[in-house]
């Protein structure tokens, strides 16, 4: 498959597994209108592709990989309604659409951010059947292995820190490494957890080639950052679907900033042959995630 059609397949397979998992929800229909509204508002589904394109590598993608994808897409929902709101970028717009808070109201977001965030430990620790669904017999420690790999990269050790650190640079003056210590929470951080835990659904442990996959997760990871605040100066607010210039705006630290707009082209294009290079060996099973890396610092929104 070329990088849309794998696009295609990992976001209705993704997509599928969370509809599936949702319908049981009865209650408080309010608030789960805010959660599908933030968990199917048109996002890439980068994490998810990340997750079956690793699967991939070693093993058909089994009901842990799907688990997995669908955690990761729901971490990554929950963490986008909680930074648009007031109190964090205070954002508007996002794809093209209103931000959870502005489309329901501050309140509701807080709490399908909230519900965001369990359901994704909910699916990633739900009972199988291994014989129907076709899972190792050792399914229940891999799936231990997923809780852990998630509310790593989720929490206090990745992402929210990541977020602590950007909120505490706002107008101020920071270094490169610093920079690159931030993103590789706030970004990086679920990025390689989306990489790990492709590997570890489907029963991969050997510690070098999970060094070899989170080589390079690191280097995507952070170039996804490097492009970011690349587009966020060179696309237009309707490309974007979200207000252009809203980092520059708001005085925060970006790549273009410290090393010039052409310096972070070059940072983001290294990044990218390190994290090529660094999955070569797999050989032509690892053209989705190669595919990958090229979008990545070729996107535009």
């Amino acid at each position: 498959m070329n990088l849309e059609q794998f696009s295609r397949y990992s976001c209705e397979r993704v997509d599928q597994y969370l509809t599936d998992r949702l319908t049981h929800y009865n209650a408080a229909n309010y608030l789960h209108e805010a959660i599908q509204y933030s968990l199917f508002n048109g996002g890439k589904r980068v994490r998810p592709m990340l997750v079956y394109a690793t699967a991939q590598l070693f093993s058909k993608p089994n009901s842990l990989t799907d688990a997995a994808a669908a955690a990761l897409e729901s971490i990554h929902a929950y963490s986008l309604v909680h930074d648009d709101l007031p109190a964090m970028d205070d954002d508007d717009l996002r794809r093209g659409k209103p931000t959870c808070h502005i489309q329901f109201d501050e309140a509701t977001a807080i709490l399908a951010g909230d519900a965001l965030q369990t359901f994704a430990f909910e699916l990633l620790s739900a009972p199988y059947n291994h014989q129907s669904e076709h899972l190792p017999s050792n399914h229940e420690s891999l799936q231990l292995k997923l809780v852990r790999s998630l509310s790593h990269a989720s929490g206090r050790f990745g992402m929210v820190t990541g977020q602590m650190i950007d909120l505490n640079n706002v107008n101020q003056s920071i270094t490169l490494k610093a920079l690159e210590e931030m993103h590789q929470h706030k970004t990086g951080a679920l990025i390689r957890a989306s990489v790990l835990m492709g590997a570890q659904s489907v029963g991969i442990e050997d510690i070098e080639t999970l060094a070899r996959l989170d080589t390079y997760a690191a280097a995507i990871g952070l170039a996804f950052q490097v492009q970011d605040d690349i587009i966020d100066l060179t696309s237009d607010t309707q490309t974007l679907g979200k207000n252009q210039f809203s980092d520059a705006e708001a005085n925060k630290p970006t790549y273009p900033k410290l090393l010039g707009l052409n310096g972070a082209k070059e940072k983001a294009n290294a990044l990218k042959e390190e994290a090529i290079a660094a999955i070569s060996p797999f050989g032509d099973e690892a053209a989705p995630l190669i595919q990958l890396a090229n979008y990545i610092i070729s996107r535009n929104h």
